[in-house]
């Protein structure tokens, strides 16, 4: 068995695993990432994202690179459409922040550039991963891509490995609470060939449904609209699709551009949070802890956010500080979490159907939508939570 000592080992390669592992290397601190995807895999698992101003500011501060800054769709404010019309939210104007649309997969593209320039310790394609923490050092084992069985034994080791987490089933029984809310709808999502239909993205509430409007890249438009849970992408043809997303988000001389449909997927909604985020030696981090519904563009945020905390907890706990500094994580990471969480929750109820909803239900929504959009109070405090809460200058 090929053994490996190492200070901290962290169980997934995804942006939070690997923003992780550079940022100890920053700080001296020795680390082995594994992951039972390949790295073609992940980087060609297409996913959205919209990087608040500190996510960006976390990738290019700390030298990961500044393709988010040149390659990346800087967006300055976001539409609301109800009632048939567009109300813009300037982000400048109300907290002088912006967000960036630049897709998960080209995170995680840019931090393993980085950990392979930096010769950080990547290990793509394993599998039998499992977490032992009865001993005095925690211990990973996997078997390598090529077969052969590996151990890796840590003074901490970290679950980045997303909401099937792995790190997180290690707990033992009873030592974590969990919160679970499953919506009553999905998002069905689509790639179309075809060119913006507005600058920055439109969410859109109608008599049918919801619907989002957002682009991957100048020629490629990535779309939403709020379907069954059980909805089954086959059975929807281009015509099908596009006949929907007309009559949720065209009218008033507005109209979506279209063209050919190259992917389509289900998107299910779930608010899931478990706290503490560490056990002993063993700490969660990103969707292993917690995830939130698309609505609000937080889950990547927040993950990235944790790993800025946990850096600083290890940070101090490696020098001497004891278990004082990985005790503060959980308060620390989750003050932001359950902010996300009302906030991601706050935007589905506001911008979804219901079935069932009664007229007062439908009416009330739509005054909802008038005040935020209507008061500057109420833009600001959108615009904020939107752009991601900041520390105070």
């Amino acid at each position: 068995m090929k053994s490996t000592r190492t200070q901290v080992a962290v169980v997934g390669a995804g942006p939070a695993g690997l923003l992780l592992s550079h940022l100890l290397h920053r700080s001296g601190i020795d680390s082995v990432v594994v992951d039972i995807r390949g790295r073609e895999e992940i980087a060609t698992t297409i996913r959205a994202g919209i990087l608040e101003a500190g996510s960006v500011r976390t990738l290019v501060d700390t030298g990961v690179s500044d393709r988010v800054i040149t390659e990346g769709d800087r967006h300055d404010g976001v539409v609301f459409r109800f009632g048939g019309d567009n109300h813009r939210i300037d982000f400048q104007e109300l907290v002088g922040e912006s967000v960036w649309l630049y897709p998960q997969n080209d995170v995680f593209v840019d931090l393993a550039a980085r950990r392979e320039a930096d010769q950080g310790d990547v290990r793509y394609g394993v599998a039998d991963t499992a977490v032992d923490i009865s001993g005095e050092r925690p211990v990973v084992t996997f078997t390598e891509m090529d077969g052969r069985p590996a151990r890796i034994e840590a003074d901490l080791v970290v679950g980045a490995d997303g909401s099937r987490s792995v790190c997180r089933k290690t707990f033992p029984e009873g030592a974590r609470r969990e919160w679970f809310r499953e919506y009553p709808f999905a998002w069905f999502g689509f790639l179309a060939e075809a060119p913006p239909s507005h600058p920055e993205l439109i969410y859109a509430h109608s008599d049918h449904g919801f619907a989002l409007v957002s682009q991957r890249t100048p020629t490629v438009q990535r779309m939403y609209f709020q379907c069954a849970p059980g909805e089954r992408p086959e059975e929807w043809d281009d015509d099908r699709v596009w006949a929907e997303m007309r009559r949720r988000v065209n009218g008033n001389g507005f109209e979506i551009r279209e063209g050919p449909i190259t992917g389509k997927m289900v998107l299910p909604f779930r608010s899931f949070v478990t706290a503490p985020m560490r056990h002993g030696r063993l700490l969660l981090a990103g969707d292993a802890a917690h995830t939130v519904p698309p609505t609000g563009a937080k889950g990547l945020n927040l993950a990235l956010a944790d790993v800025k905390v946990l850096h600083e907890s290890i940070t101090d706990f490696l020098a001497g500080a004891g278990d004082r500094a990985l005790d503060s994580y959980t308060e620390r990471a989750l003050d932001r979490v359950w902010k996300a969480q009302h906030f991601s929750y706050w935007m589905t109820t506001m911008l979804h159907s219901v079935d069932g909803a009664s007229d007062f239900d439908i009416e009330r929504q739509r005054g909802e939508l008038s005040l935020v959009t209507g008061s500057r109070h109420g833009a600001a405090y959108l615009a904020e939570a939107y752009t991601g809460w900041q520390p105070a200058r």
